[in-house]
């Protein structure tokens, strides 16, 4: 195999898990030049990363970029086509290649998507599936296997681990910005990002059990921990009410706003100062995988199955009949402030 193209562009927590296939592929065909195909948002994620030998983006929203990106990537025959995108406009690119191997999502002959044999185990649960919605869905509930390995199992490689390589700036940025907040000076930071974007109001606490979360986590540690307030750039009134809210609360738990300005890959390192992640179901979670930071993630609409933690931290999932529905307005009290502060205090205590 001399040569790979991976097709993922969407969304950017999903492009940075799909890292974890790039060991695997590289061990199988050490000799092979890997090259991905992502969206001009997503290319930080993935542009650093040891393992590739180019980057490519795509606007799939856009005719003209298309079009260049088929010029550009069909000059060439490719050993092997990973498409793991289920966009018409992407399927359709990954059909007109030219390939010795294809795997993923495709148009067929007659203009419908379809997807190859060898990667069923993803695709049946998606919305290509040859068992139709109903049926995805309810595989998507039974599902108790994690993306990295299903991944792994259907392109026949071991299964690896997403890695975000920073670069030092913004490492260095992160860490000045510590070293003058003093984030570090009174225990562990938690990092608090329990936000998720407008449409999945379900994946996210509100900012009221934020804080309750936020008091119980500091009551037990007699105050000796501090929390970063962590948000996308949607998020900076939110961010502002927590910080708020925890002055008023009983307990007065130390929220710092860790604002939401910053670029990608610095608000990444941002993550990496923390101590701990309590996360939803977001980037922020891909993040502290692939960075190798202890966390504590919850999940009320989406699979917790699917998200594989390498042993660094804990998931808490709800226990409603409507767990895993994809519904933005699923049930998630049963996220309870006890449920998830147990969890933060088991993995605070972890031996180092």
């Amino acid at each position: 195999m001399d040569s790979i193209l991976i097709i993922k562009t969407a969304a950017l927590g999903d492009v940075l898990r799909t890292t974890s296939i790039l060991p695997g592929l590289k061990e199988c065909h050490p000799q092979a030049a890997i090259t991905w195909l992502t969206a001009p948002s997503a290319r930080e994620l993935v542009r650093t990363h040891p393992l590739l030998a180019a980057v490519e983006t795509v606007d799939t929203k856009r005719e003209d970029p298309l079009a260049a990106a088929a010029a550009k990537l069909g000059t060439r025959e490719w050993g092997w086509v990973i498409s793991l995108d289920d966009e018409e406009p992407l399927c359709r690119l990954a059909s007109s290649l030219r390939a010795r191997q294809l795997s993923g999502a495709y148009e067929k002959a007659d203009g419908t998507r379809g997807y190859t044999r060898d990667v069923a185990p993803w695709f049946d649960m998606g919305l290509l599936s040859v068992h139709g919605r109903q049926r995805a869905d309810e595989l998507k509930v039974l599902n108790q296997e994690s993306q990295p390995a299903i991944y792994a199992r259907m392109l026949s490689i071991r299964m690896g681990k997403p890695q975000l390589v920073l670069p030092e700036a913004s490492r260095a940025r992160a860490a000045e910005l510590a070293q003058r907040g003093g984030w570090h000076a009174n225990g562990p930071l938690i990092g608090l990002n329990t936000g998720a974007g407008g449409r999945w109001t379900s994946k996210q606490l509100s900012p009221e059990r934020t804080v309750d979360l936020a008091g119980a986590i500091a009551r037990e540690l007699r105050g000796r921990v501090r929390f970063l307030v962590l948000g996308g750039e949607a998020e900076e009134a939110r961010s502002r009410e927590i910080v708020r809210l925890a002055a008023l609360h009983p307990c007065k738990p130390d929220c710092i706003d860790a604002r939401n300005d910053h670029a990608l890959l610095d608000f990444a390192a941002l993550v990496g100062e923390c101590g701990l992640l309590v996360t939803s179901d977001s980037l922020a979670l891909h993040m502290a995988v692939s960075l190798n930071r202890p966390l504590v993630a919850f999940f009320a609409p989406t699979s917790a199955a699917e998200i594989e933690l390498y042993g660094l931290g804990e998931k808490v999932w709800s226990t409603a009949a409507d767990y895993c529905s994809y519904k933005a307005e699923a049930d998630n009290s049963s996220l309870t402030t006890e449920r998830l502060s147990e969890a933060v205090l088991r993995v605070l205590n972890r031996p180092a």
